[in-house]
């Protein structure tokens, strides 16, 4: 199938290209017109968080709907003082009279928001039923006002909330390609050779991102989704380019013509990509199982931008190896690196290095992993909020003003929804029942009920934590409040649901962890059998599996270090520490269990290939690191700067994602694929391939060879039974 798949790319390049430059200007244009809006959907069917909601809304309270923000208003003499009392009463009459879809309290009215020290007052800001996008939109014409807008010395305006998040404008995309461009031409040493990864990248992402605004119209993405899709897609996507351009180069050497060149080179590093971009999408479909709206939709938002730089790879880039021929070396910047590794290369030499001492080495390489693992048991899931964003952000600015006036825990209210029986004498006991309870519980700070509970037969109770939102001891009232406090106060007839933004944040954790487990063992034991079938070694594939769940779980205790426990925090450049977000530990484990089975299966195919050749264990492991330790560290240190520059975004759950990401494939490509995949193989021996009999014969081939190597001297090009042979004059 490879074969006639890169020999009908290869003759009918020019049909190709033209289809793929039509394929991206139709997915563009549908993306303009049909494309959806992205917004956030953290709902959980049935929590408890999402059934106070649907209670309130019914009820016709607006604590529970719509978007909402805040205007903070400060002076360090009191807000009440005439001159800033004038200045703020002006501003929002401003507010109110330019951007009037809002709706804006006023915190000097009999019920506002003023601080008992004088010095923080409070103007909700309300965005009625106006979208995520629109109600950006609201946000920056605010923004815009307040930046117009001259104030008196000594008072300060700030904007908090979501909506009032300043986005940085600095390109994280761009860094990492232009570092994938030093890092090919390092690598190749030639232009040609450089551009042919990026090109067929840029393809398969432009294509995937439109892909993914198209997805948006028909389920909820999130917004930070279209920058997540084009973080993996470049990484992958040059990636898998590079696997079979440099394998093309390799053939050339060998002396094939071109054509036989790319059809060798398609059915053998095709066929690895083609295994590896399946492994990371099955690995990300997986996260569908779980049933979570947030994770499925950046879930297949992701595999479809993986998709699509796949079927690049297989398909587009045959055909510009078409256009370029031999000239693949041509505008070199240096003595080009084609051909393979010679048996006494830089990475033979460190095989047979680590071999000579495999296991003191293999225990310190161990030892090194779940030292930087250690911390993943004390990880927190949970949300990121302003406080995590960086000092000069006016929503970090304005959630210090009201933690600092009001008490930290009013940047996180909890909502009591109490559904009452109808009868007024049981529902007016209970609620002073609630009242008293609420004032003796330790951690609430303040309840303020509120809504006249015989109209609407629904009363709500707000109470204010003492602790801030992130906080543990925050998540610990919340359960205390469901599992304690309140049943004892519910009497029959009627229930009391705890709500609130904090409330679904730990809702949402609680289900992550829940069925993460889960998760985790169906993804590893679905990898571990597809891994036996290929590389026919029950050992082999152990080992790929433990492996591979040792550098993500490195990756999770960095992450723990550097966001929830602050180390190097300020170094990077990331906000206050914090709990990691909730959907990411599974994100990162469907993606970067792929990514990390890439690499083993291209370092593993060239071992097993030497094997079958020699039937000696510790050359094929010698050889096989030679011949793809270059390749594996050049596009892992591309992957590393494509990921890491993601670390600049303003965007919490993107410096996350980035910087996990990061991680992992630097900790995969030196410690396990340098020093414990030969170590282990060592130990292990010939007993790396052993495979019972009667498995043998149960299992299916999965082969990612092609069959036997072509001989240096062969020069016929490959032929399509019934196809017309007549060269291609493209």
């Amino acid at each position: 199938m490879f074969e006639i798949v890169a020999l009908s790319c290869f003759r009918h390049r020019r049909r190709v290209v033209v289809g793929w430059i039509g394929m991206l200007i139709i997915a563009i244009a549908a993306s303009s017109t049909l494309g959806g809006e992205l917004r956030n959907d953290f709902t959980l069917p049935g929590a408890p968080s999402q059934e106070a909601a649907d209670l309130l809304e019914d009820a016709g309270f607006a604590h529970s709907t719509g978007e909402q923000g805040q205007i903070v208003i400060a002076a360090g003499d009191g807000v009440d003082q005439p001159v800033v009392r004038d200045a703020a009463t002006d501003f929002l009459d401003q507010v109110r009279e330019r951007v009037p879809q809002v709706a804006v309290s006023d915190p000097y009215a009999e019920f506002g928001l003023i601080s008992p020290g004088g010095d923080v007052a409070i103007a909700e800001v309300s965005f009625g039923d106006a979208d995520l996008n629109a109600a950006n939109e609201l946000a920056a014409d605010i923004a815009a006002l307040r930046g117009d807008t001259a104030f008196p010395e000594g008072m300060q305006v700030e904007l908090g909330g979501d909506v009032f998040f300043e986005e940085s404008e600095f390109s994280s995309e761009g860094i990492g390609m232009l570092a994938a461009v030093v890092i090919l031409l390092v690598a190749f040493g030639s232009v040609l050779a450089m551009g042919l990864p990026i090109l067929t990248a840029l393809f398969g992402i432009g294509i995937g991102s439109a892909i993914v605004l198209i997805t948006a119209r028909f389920i909820d993405v999130p917004d930070f989704a279209p920058a997540a899709v084009a973080m993996v897609t470049i990484g992958v996507g040059i990636d898998y380019a590079l696997f079979i351009v440099t394998r093309y180069r390799e053939e050339l050497a060998e002396g094939l013509d071109v054509e036989p060149a790319v059809v060798r080179a398609m059915d053998t590093a095709g066929r690895a990509v083609l295994f590896a971009g399946t492994t990371v999408v099955i690995a990300l479909l997986g996260l569908l199982v779980i049933g979570l709206a947030s994770t499925r939709s950046l879930a297949v938002a992701i595999s479809a931008g993986v998709l699509t730089v796949m079927a690049a790879s297989l398909t587009l880039l045959p055909a510009l190896l078409g256009f370029v021929g031999r000239n693949i070396d041509r505008l070199s910047i240096g003595r080009p690196a084609a051909g393979r590794p010679g048996h006494r290369s830089l990475w033979y030499r460190w095989s047979r290095l680590v071999q000579r001492r495999p296991a003191p080495i293999a225990a310190g390489g161990l030892a090194i992993i779940l030292l930087l693992a250690a911390p993943v048991l004390t990880m927190r899931l949970g949300f990121g909020d302003a406080s995590n964003r960086p000092d000069t952000d006016t929503a970090r600015n304005a959630f210090d003003l009201v933690a600092d006036g009001f008490g930290p825990g009013f940047n996180g209210p909890l909502f009591l929804a109490v559904d009452l029986s109808g009868d007024p004498r049981t529902d007016q006991a209970l609620l002073d029942d609630l009242d008293q309870v609420l004032a003796t519980t330790d951690g609430i700070a303040q309840v303020t009920p509120v809504a006249d509970a015989e109209a609407v037969g629904v009363a709500v109770v707000q109470v204010f934590p003492t602790t801030a939102p992130q906080a543990a001891e925050t998540t610990e009232l919340v359960h205390r409040l469901r599992n304690d406090v309140l049943p004892a106060v519910v009497v029959p007839g009627t229930d009391i649901l705890v709500g609130g933004g904090v409330a679904a944040v730990v809702d949402f954790a609680d289900v992550q962890a829940d069925r993460m487990p889960v998760f985790i063992g169906l993804v590893l034991l679905v990898s571990f059998i597809v891994l036996v079938a290929v590389f026919r070694s029950i050992a082999v594939a152990a080992k790929a599996v433990v492996l591979n769940l040792l550098s993500i779980g490195a990756a999770y205790g960095v992450l723990v270090a550097v966001f929830q426990w602050g180390w190097g925090a300020g170094v990077l450049g990331i906000g206050e520490p914090g709990p990691i977000e909730a959907w990411a530990p599974m994100m990162l484990f469907a993606i970067l269990f792929g990514l990390s089975m890439d690499y083993e299966v291209f370092l593993l195919s060239r071992i097993k290939e030497e094997h079958d050749r020699t039937g000696n264990n510790s050359s094929a492991v010698a050889d096989g690191l030679a011949s793809t330790a270059r390749l594996i560290t050049a596009a892992a240190a591309i992957m590393i700067f494509v990921f890491g520059g993601f670390v600049l975004s303003a965007e919490r759950a993107l410096q996350i994602f980035g910087f996990g990401l990061a991680v992992a494939i630097f900790v995969d490509v030196t410690i396990v694929r340098l020093l414990l995949v030969p170590t282990s193989m060592e130990l292990l021996g010939e007993r790396s391939w052993w495979l019972p009999r009667w498995l043998e014969r149960r299992l299916p081939s999965m082969r990612l060879d092609h069959g036997a190597p072509t001989p240096s001297g062969l020069r016929r090009t490959p032929t399509l039974t019934g196809a017309d042979t007549t060269p291609a004059h493209d």
